[in-house]
């Protein structure tokens, strides 16, 4: 089985930017993705061209802070914040073009960096909201870039990072028998999506998941991969 270990959220504060790198460092994350639009993205790319073995991809946002772009109204609030919440299902969709045109800036923010691309996914899993999925299609092929696996990418197999996206090491599910509960899922290739952290001020300010980021960093630096899984070298 081939294992990607990708941790969410760099650039968003130093605290979640040190603690991803101290994951890949000491631990078994392989992979992150930066939000553009994060508290500390300068300090986080710094990091990355520390570590050019850790792979980076862009962690696409609607629903956090404020866009890169000026002119798509339909994504933002009467402050020129993002108007989408975690509960983006139960809102109106934005424009399509809209969309495009402000993920785009995104992306070319994040290839202005420097950093080789290596996938492209989304906060709070948005890119997987049905009404946005010819954006997404359109992002890979426009960038060459493969996407995390969400359901709206099943008929589109060529674009998905992996064959299946396991969520449960986090929050409540944290445990020790990841290993088995990976096996148990018969998948050609895993992208296992965590969220280290150190808590800092700044994380208590923008997220209600801190304590257990703590809990994910220590148990990402004591694990090891087994012997029949290895990274994903995509």
């Amino acid at each position: 089985m081939n294992i990607l270990i990708n941790a969410d959220d760099f650039g968003l504060t130093q605290g979640i930017t040190d603690g991803i790198i101290q994951a890949h460092q000491s631990g078994i994350v392989h992979a992150t993705t930066m939000m553009m639009n994060g508290r500390v993205v300068p300090y986080a790319v710094q990091q990355a061209k520390r570590f050019p073995e850790l792979k980076v991809g862009v962690h696409l946002v609607l629903s956090y802070g404020r866009p890169l772009t000026t002119t798509t109204t339909t994504l933002t609030d009467a402050s020129g914040q993002f108007r989408f919440t975690n509960q983006y299902t139960e809102q109106t969709p934005p424009a399509a073009e809209d969309v495009l045109t402000e993920w785009s800036a995104q992306i070319d923010a994040f290839l202005a960096t420097g950093l080789p691309l290596h996938h492209i996914d989304s906060h709070h899993h948005i890119h997987g909201w049905e009404p946005l999925q010819e954006v997404v299609l359109e992002l890979a092929r426009r960038y060459d870039v493969p996407v995390r696996f969400v359901s709206t990418l099943e008929n589109h197999p060529e674009h998905a990072l992996t064959k299946t996206l396991y969520t449960g090491f986090y929050g409540a599910g944290i445990y020790l028998d990841l290993w088995e509960e990976l096996r148990s899922l018969d998948a050609e290739s895993v992208e296992i999506m965590v969220h280290p952290a150190y808590v800092d001020a700044d994380l208590q300010d923008v997220s209600s998941y801190t304590d257990y980021r703590e809990k994910e960093l220590a148990l990402l630096t004591a694990l090891s991969l087994p012997d029949d899984m290895t990274p994903l070298m995509r």
